[in-house]
């Protein structure tokens, strides 16, 4: 970390990049080094290829959150958040030869040590917790803003406090952030208490595509394209729902499959996001590394391009072959 630090105290123009299909961490992470890097006099500007979960919209600065970068070269530096392979921040992944340096800052297990500098810390519960941490290194004092993002990463990715990785140190943080000014009230309002009349439709026809293998211990859950236009909502509006699945009795494994919108130039392909969820039996952190993607022993996801016989076939032999496998538990 202190290597890191150096290294943004000789840049000055930053890219700051997040995963795909971003959680509450990603989000979080980008914004609260955003506007730390700002107030330390550098420039930043923030990347997610994904439109952004309507319930982190009211983040600060999230507005400033863009999709596109014509040049990557043009930044000092790049910081990459809460990304175990460079393949998570998308398109942007094909410019990584054209970055002029690349910072890999993550908690993920399966993160694969890309970049020129690293700091992989698998014992901290969320990325906002390591960049709190450096914030704290750097000495640049908190404000409400920084320390709110901060709150809402780490909530988010303990589940408010409930996932195995919930340890003393994410209680600490979170009462340094509450005397920084975070409501932890108004926080769990926007990202658990206020939904759309559309996302609610969207989650009946999410439960009704819910099927449990034979033993019940595997759920999958499907969200197609025509859904979404049927609710009037967005891909950012599934965010969550994977957790009902996860929920059900005796359920080990639960698999999202999310159908993606095409472009013009892939009306022949079919191209899906799979979230993954599991009570701890079954890492899917390795299921998702064998298909190209990673993230946690129990929370992990990918992108595919086949057809859904194949990827549910697919994610049926790991699970059947894997040491770990449910079938044999």
């Amino acid at each position: 970390m202190e290597k890191i630090i150096r290294q943004l105290r000789q840049s000055d123009h930053f890219l700051l990049v997040s995963h795909v299909n971003p959680d509450g961490d990603a989000i979080a992470s980008l914004i609260a080094m955003a506007l730390a890097l700002e107030k330390w006099g550098k420039r930043t500007t923030m990347y997610n290829e994904s439109p952004i979960p309507a319930v982190y919209r009211f983040l600060p600065a999230v507005d400033r959150i863009v999709r596109r970068i014509e040049t990557p070269s043009a930044y000092d530096a790049v910081v990459i958040l809460d990304c175990s392979n460079i393949e998570r921040i998308g398109r942007l992944s094909a410019d990584f030869g054209q970055f002029s340096l690349t910072v890999n800052i993550d908690h993920h297990l399966t993160n694969t040590g890309y970049g020129d500098f690293c700091h992989v810390d698998t014992a901290a519960c969320s990325t906002a917790e390591i960049v709190y941490r450096m914030i704290q290194m750097i000495g640049i004092a908190l404000d409400r803003e920084i320390a709110t993002a901060i709150y809402t990463g780490i909530l988010t990715d303990t589940g408010s406090f409930r996932f195995a990785n919930t340890n003393r140190t994410a209680f600490s943080i979170c009462l340094d952030l509450m005397e920084n000014g975070v409501d932890p009230y108004t926080v769990a309002q926007h990202v658990y208490g206020t939904y759309s009349i559309g996302r609610i439709k969207l989650l009946n026809l999410a439960l009704d595509s819910i099927e449990i293998t034979e033993d019940g211990k595997l759920s999958f859950m499907m969200l197609t394209r025509e859904m979404l236009e049927e609710t009037g909502t967005q891909p950012e509006d599934v965010d969550g729902m994977i957790n009902y699945a996860k929920s059900i009795k005796d359920v080990k494994v639960a698999v999202l499959i999310q159908e993606l919108f095409r472009s013009d130039t892939e009306r022949d392909k079919n191209r899906f996001y799979v979230s993954l969820r599991s009570d701890g039996s079954v890492d899917v952190a390795a299921l998702a590394s064998s298909f190209g993607g990673g993230g946690h022993h129990r929370a992990a996801g990918f992108s595919a391009e086949t057809s859904l016989a194949d990827l549910k076939g697919g994610i049926l032999a790991w699970i059947d072959n894997s040491e770990r496998g449910i079938c044999r538990n």
